[in-house]
């Protein structure tokens, strides 16, 4: 049997999970019995609910006697530590762009990957279903981000497909009859060069991704260079500072579809999970000799955003989650290290808070958002972007931000982009929406996706990459936007609400339990401290107008991602199991003179 080993790679929500499903469907991995949900892929509950993927994962089919197997890696520009990993096992990789969208930066990103490690993509242009598609233009718009990226004059001759991944249908030609992925089936087995198996060298291989079960302990994923792997192997680790260990392998997995099969042997050009090593890391090198030389290591690109974690200390502590203590968020920390390799973790000395760096705003939501669902509470502060110094110069990271409006909301977007030193790359209209390219600070990013979804009435799509570190911008304004702070603590009334919501917008509806410092909405002008406890005055004297009913403007739902968008360096957010809240750093009536909050 011989192996192929393919990524699919694209933007989020451009369809890499359904292809993966109408694959594993059509190729016979599931029997007749077995009950396939939709995007199979997306095992982890965060995946389901926000339909995009997070985690890198594998899957296999055979096609005959070829093995494909198959790494389904994460859209979102935050993830993209595990795009970088896993295409080091690859030796092609599937291309995914919408028929109508065209490349988005996230393409690029992971094409710039692709091309440097000198793969040849297969592009596959997704969706030709849409009534908008423009399947032709696109393959075109792929071919000029090649001739950006420099891709060689071999890369530059890449074969494409058209697919509708909903439908399970692939044509090499769009005036063909859909049928099925045959077609795709045949391109990869006809483009995809077998995986090498030199079976006569001593074994090795690379972990790209690393897992933990409860039974057998901490996993590692990764290609079979060379050689046989077997269980009970004596092996010797490669740190990646050049020391060495002797350990044993204890188990020795591969996969067929989604199950993790059992295996005594496994050899070069297959990809595999083993265990036995507790502290393996992604990039070392697993040798059957002793005396091998070391792999090439992995690098990935460093973390951009950075925030200071605490335990909880708000007057609700201890209401909702069980883990509530400094230590326990710690060793919580340390063992996302273990499989988190995109992220950065810090312990300051005699610091009552920890210091975590990630990717981007998502990347470290959505930690923090599976730490509260485990059952923890705690606090972060807001996201910063890391700042460097380089040459005696300040550096920032920078973005490359596209993003889709209809022409009438490009002006707005445009001048707020201005302001927030973005600097316009591109821009052009087609078919009443206006597709505008920026190069823009981190810092500029951040707290502006809500005032993005309101400019555009919620029509407008806005996406981003790392691009680079460039010169530091000087300030940049990201609220305008006072708070209104609870001076009381008890339950939200809807008479007292309803006096507030006319000063700005509120976070809170009525009967809502809230303390002393707690944000409780955004104030038009300056931050006041308000009583949102407040009752109506009664007295036995009625009077004209006294009893006029009560509306109230629906609250925003703060979720955690629009939390952290919204909150000042002197605010922090407050996570627990069933609350997102947002409160002041300042408490006493000494600090809010001190920074200026003044009462309503």
């Amino acid at each position: 049997m011989d192996y192929r080993n393919i990524a699919i790679i694209a933007h989020v929500d451009h369809g890499k999970t359904t292809l993966v499903d109408a694959m594993l469907k059509q190729s016979g991995t599931f029997s007749d019995r077995e009950i396939i949900e939709e995007r199979v892929m997306d095992s982890n509950d965060l995946e389901k609910e926000r339909g995009i993927t997070i985690y890198a994962k594998n899957t296999s089919i055979n096609l005959g006697e070829h093995k494909i197997n198959i790494i389904d890696t994460p859209g979102h520009a935050d993830f993209g530590s595990e795009v970088e990993r896993v295409l080091r096992m690859v030796d092609s990789v599937l291309l995914l762009v919408d028929a109508y969208e065209g490349p988005m930066p996230q393409t690029k990103f992971v094409l710039r990957k692709s091309l440097a490690l000198g793969l040849k993509p297969i592009v596959v242009i997704n969706k030709i279903d849409k009534p908008s598609a423009r399947p032709d233009e696109v393959v075109n718009m792929v071919f000029d981000l090649f001739s950006e990226l420099k891709a060689t004059d071999a890369q530059l001759d890449f074969k494409y497909i058209y697919t509708n991944a909903k439908a399970g249908v692939a044509l090499a030609n769009l005036k063909d009859v859909p049928k099925d992925l045959q077609p795709l089936f045949d391109l990869i087995l006809a483009t995809v060069p077998p995986a090498p198996q030199d079976m006569d060298k001593p074994m090795r291989m690379q972990p790209v991704n690393l897992a933990y079960d409860t039974f057998v302990g901490r996993m590692a994923m990764g290609r079979i260079h060379e050689g046989t792997l077997t269980e009970g192997m004596p092996v010797t680790v490669i740190k990646l500072d050049g020391s060495r260990e002797r350990h044993k392998i204890t188990k020795l997995f591969t996969t067929h579809g989604l199950r993790r099969t059992d295996v005594e042997r496994a050899f070069a050009g297959d990809v595999v999970h083993i265990t036995g090593i507790p502290n393996i890391n992604v990039g070392e090198t697993v040798a059957q000799d002793a005396e091998a030389d070391a792999l090439p290591a992995i690098t990935i690109d460093p973390p951009t955003l950075t925030m200071n974690m605490y335990a909880n200390s708000s007057p609700f502590v201890g209401k909702e989650g069980t883990l509530v203590t400094s230590r326990q968020i710690r060793e919580r920390l340390l063992r996302e290290l273990e499989t988190n390799v995109g992220l950065q973790v810090e312990f300051p000395e005699d610091a009552e808070y920890v210091q975590i760096s990630g990717r981007g705003e998502m990347h470290l939501s959505v930690l923090i958002e599976t730490m509260r669902r485990e059952g923890y509470e705690l606090q972060v502060s807001q996201p910063q972007a890391i700042i460097r110094e380089r040459d005696g110069q300040k550096e920032e990271p920078y973005e490359s931000l596209t993003i889709d409006v209809p022409d009438a909301c490009a002006g707005t977007v445009i001048e707020v982009l201005g302001r927030r030193k973005g600097e316009m790359t591109h821009m052009a209209s087609t078919h009443g929406t206006t597709r505008l390219e920026y190069s823009i600070p981190t810092r500029g990013l951040l707290g502006y996706r809500m005032a993005f979804i309101t400019a555009t009435k919620g029509e407008g799509t806005l996406s981003h990459v790392f691009s680079h570190y460039g010169p530091y911008k000087g300030e940049i304004v990201r609220r305008q936007t006072g708070s209104m702070i609870s001076g009381f603590t008890g339950k939200t009334l809807a008479f007292s609400l309803a006096n507030l919501q006319e000063r700005g917008t509120l976070f809170v509806g009525p009967s809502t339990d809230v303390y002393e410092g707690m944000v409780v909405g955004a104030s038009a002008k300056e931050s006041m401290v308000v009583n949102p406890i407040k009752g109506k005055h009664l007295t036995n004297m009625r009077s004209s107008g006294s009893d006029f009913a009560i509306n109230l403007t629906p609250h925003v739902d703060m979720t955690l991602e629009r939390a952290l968008e919204y909150i000042e360096e002197d605010e922090f957010v407050e996570v627990t199991p069933k609350s997102v809240r947002i409160r002041k750093r300042y408490l006493t009536e000494v600090d809010r003179k001190r920074h200026g909050v003044k009462k309503a």
